[in-house]
């Protein structure tokens, strides 16, 4: 994320409220009043420009807060995947590795951008002014990268299943290569950075009002990297994601396809008025299982859909603010010249906060959109606040007996007569809660 410094390359002094009132306060930094001593002059720098202004402090307590729940629940996001087999999806491990992706920017990248946000100054040195937006920018690519995959997985598995066979080792190696991939095209911004002081005369005695920003030799060139990196980083993924949501949206919830409940009432309605014997025909109870299996598999989806919906949602809503005032101050000039610094400090400060709050935001997506990552929070949450370590095995226990009762039912079936009753009662009461549209919410 590019843009964490002042528009033109200073501090923006938020005590001025026009381009002529910042010329003054720079003539007086430059030229301090014999009177002060160093050290005085520099508590004043501190006072006046550096230390919180109340609103501020209210600022510190959400990334705090970002910082906890990102960390915390991006965590267990990993290990919930990590500790079940039955959960390292393909689908998963790419929420896994958009989970890194959080915990890499909300550890290295958070902290640096709320002191740079309070005190408008780079206090970590040349090596990290590369380092730090170079992983910004890398945990972006990835981000995008990760959720385009994941759109794209879905989209072949539910509209064109035949076309292409998603498989775990084929998620892994598509991880691996969005790494590399994001390694390499944000090189760039790692060779642009540039530590500066915006007042020469003050370089000598402190830090303060260090800048971390771009250098580049033309003109032309920020405008050329920033419209490039709008574009694939942002506007061109987001739109080909929301197309093939949209096809997805369409086959699950709209379309006539195998699993959708006016298909399988068409595959219903002839074991009913079959006039077989309850419990006797095994080709009616293959078929029982058969339409049972699809209305499961359709309520399965049409969840994991629109959880990766919401993910969506809330990606392209964080990363908006700071993608267009990214895009107005570096391509096309922008804020250099504001009079009005005050609100233009306000909007990219909270631009940036939300950055950070869409990783903290999709664990809590996860918790409330799927159930067996709920659990598993569930379960890690009552280890490690309660040391009920036999409260998770018998979730655990529970859950392992949960599958294999269900990947029992059909020997059940064929095993005993008097369960094909059970089976069309269940059957029905599927079928009677999703109307012939489709469109029954989950």
């Amino acid at each position: 994320m590019s843009g964490t410094q002042p528009e033109d390359g200073s501090p923006l002094c938020r005590n001025c409220t026009t381009g002529s009132e910042l010329n003054e306060t720079r003539e007086a930094l430059l030229t301090p009043s014999s009177d002060y001593e160093d050290e005085e002059f520099l508590r004043y720098l501190w006072k006046e420009y550096l230390h919180p202004k109340e609103y501020e402090w209210a600022l510190i307590a959400g990334y705090i807060v970002v910082f906890i729940v990102a960390l915390v629940g991006n965590i267990l996001v990993c290990i919930a995947v990590w500790k079940n087999h039955h959960m390292r999806t393909v689908t998963n491990y790419f929420i896994v590795n958009l989970s890194l992706a959080d915990i890499l920017v909300t550890i290295t990248c958070l902290p640096a951008t709320l002191v740079v946000d309070i005190t408008e100054t780079w206090f970590f040195g040349q090596p990290l002014c590369k380092v730090i937006p170079y992983l910004q920018t890398v945990s972006v690519s990835v981000s995008v990268l990760t959720l385009s995959c994941i759109a794209l997985d879905r989209w072949y598995a539910i509209c064109h299943p035949l076309m292409f066979k998603s498989t775990a080792k084929r998620a892994r190696n598509s991880v691996v290569i969005i790494w590399i991939v994001s390694c390499i095209i944000m090189i760039p911004q790692a060779i642009v950075m540039e530590c500066s002081s915006v007042f020469p005369g003050l370089a000598n005695k402190t830090t303060l009002f260090t800048v971390c920003d771009e250098r580049w030799g033309d003109e032309v060139y920020p405008k050329m990297y920033h419209t490039c990196f709008f574009l694939v980083t942002y506007l061109a993924p987001l739109c080909l994601m929301v197309l093939a949501y949209l096809q997805i949206f369409r086959k699950l919830w709209c379309r006539q396809i195998p699993g959708t409940s006016s298909v399988v009432q068409k595959k219903w309605n002839p074991l009913q008025s079959s006039g077989q014997p309850r419990g006797l025909g095994q080709s009616t109870k293959s078929k029982i299982s058969i339409v049972a299996a699809e209305i499961k598999q359709i309520r399965s989806r049409r969840k994991t859909a629109r959880m990766l919906m919401v993910v969506l949602l809330f990606f392209a809503l964080c990363y908006l603010p700071i993608s267009i005032l990214n895009v107005l101050k570096r391509v096309f000039g922008m804020f250099n010249h504001a009079d009005d610094r005050e609100t233009v400090y306000a909007w990219f400060t909270f631009s940036h906060w939300l950055v950070y709050a869409n990783s903290a935001a999709n664990p809590i997506i996860y918790n409330f959109l799927s159930g067996k990552f709920r659990e598993e929070f569930k379960a890690a949450f009552s280890c490690c606040i309660f040391g009920i370590r036999s409260h998770h095995d018998e979730r655990l226990t529970r859950g392992h007996a949960s599958t294999e009762s269900r990947k029992s039912l059909t020997t059940q079936i064929s095993n005993f007569d008097n369960i094909s009753k059970l089976s069309e009662h269940i059957v029905l009461a599927n079928i009677n809660t999703l109307p012939a549209n489709g469109t029954a919410p989950i």
